[in-house]
């Protein structure tokens, strides 16, 4: 298993922004978004990909 199958990743419809947004709230704060969902999950996971090697490098 990859360590970001270990995290939450969430993407839902904003009424409010009429978009797609994607969190990781086990992980970070914030997110991304766009008009497509598969789209902004593919951005979600490589954010979080991302934020794991920062996090491993910083504690490397």
């Amino acid at each position: 298993m990859k360590d970001s199958d270990r995290y939450l990743k969430i993407v839902e419809w904003s009424e409010e922004d009429q978009c797609y947004v994607g969190t990781c709230p086990g992980l970070f704060y914030g997110g991304c978004h766009g008009d497509n969902e598969a789209e902004v999950y593919k951005e979600l996971c490589e954010i979080v990909e991302e934020n794991i090697t920062l996090y491993n490098m910083t504690i490397g």
